[in-house]
Parts: structure tokens; sequence; C-alpha cells
């Protein structure tokens, strides 16, 4: 990104009553947080490989609420929910077969996938039998409390 337009970018901040601004560009990132207690900025600079957490759950609500009817017939089935914060395993080791795969049928108690959190491997069981007809997460993937899993039919 061009310093005159980060320059710019600290400048509006500054001025306005925005409390925090985050600009996308091309492969550049940029976030100006306004600071509470003195009048400077801080400017964080992140490469496009980095991950995007803030972007995801700003766009879902907008979606949710502009077409709650569309969201509905999407999932049909029960819905396998993250009991907690962590990394989402399909398997018990890398190179390992998955617990489960989507056509599989599960019984209730079946492994389906282990979420790890603080260094603690915690397996997954499915609390209903049927089909699995969807995987919603993809293998090493943070997931966040009550976010979809799975979708069993």
């Amino acid at each position: 990104m061009d310093l005159r337009k980060l320059k710019t970018l600290i400048d509006l901040v500054a001025e306005s009553d925005i409390a925090e601004l985050e600009v996308t560009e091309g492969e550049s990132k940029v976030r100006i947080v306004k600071s509470g207690a003195a009048p400077q900025n801080q400017v964080v600079m992140m490469p496009q490989g980095a991950p995007q957490y803030a972007a995801a759950p700003a766009a879902a609500p907008v979606a949710a609420a502009a077409a709650p009817a569309a969201a509905a017939p999407e999932i049909q089935g029960h819905v396998v929910k993250s009991p907690m914060v962590g990394t989402f395993y399909r398997s018990s080791a890398p190179g390992a077969p998955a617990f489960v795969e989507v056509g599989a049928s599960v019984k209730e108690g079946d492994t389906l996938c282990i979420i790890e959190a603080m260094k603690l491997l915690n397996e997954i069981d499915a609390d209903a039998a049927g089909v699995i007809k969807e995987i919603l997460v993809e293998n090493g993937q943070p997931v966040e409390f009550g976010q979809p899993l799975f979708i069993i039919g």
C-alpha cells in the first residue's frame, strides 16, 4: 500500500469519530486503531497468508439478516456443533484415515472428529444416529464455540 494512502487513512481516523478502520488492498491488509488515552494511532500490516478471522463473522450476520429464509433450507438434518473453541481435526493423526466421511452411517456415541484446545485432544461424538450429509469444516481449521461442524441426516 502506498505510504500517502496510509497517511491519509491515519489522518481520516484521527479527525473522525471512527475508533477503528480496516482496509484490504490486493495482498496488503491495514488496520488502524485509535488509541483511547493518547492521540497516537496503531497501524498493523499483515501479509495475505495470515488468517483473517474478523472478516467472516462480520459478513455472516449481514447475509443472515438480508435473507433469513434462504439460510434455513440449506441445513436440513441434525447439526453437530462445536462444544468448544479449538482446532478441528478429522483424524486421530496426520496421514490417518478420517473418522467419518460424507455418506458414512454413524450411531450415537461414534467419534466424528477431534478438537484440540489448549494442547488437549477432545473427541467429539455423534449425539444422533444417521448418515453424514455434510462436513462443514476443513481439517486443521480453527472453530468457535457453537459453530456447526457436521450435518447428520
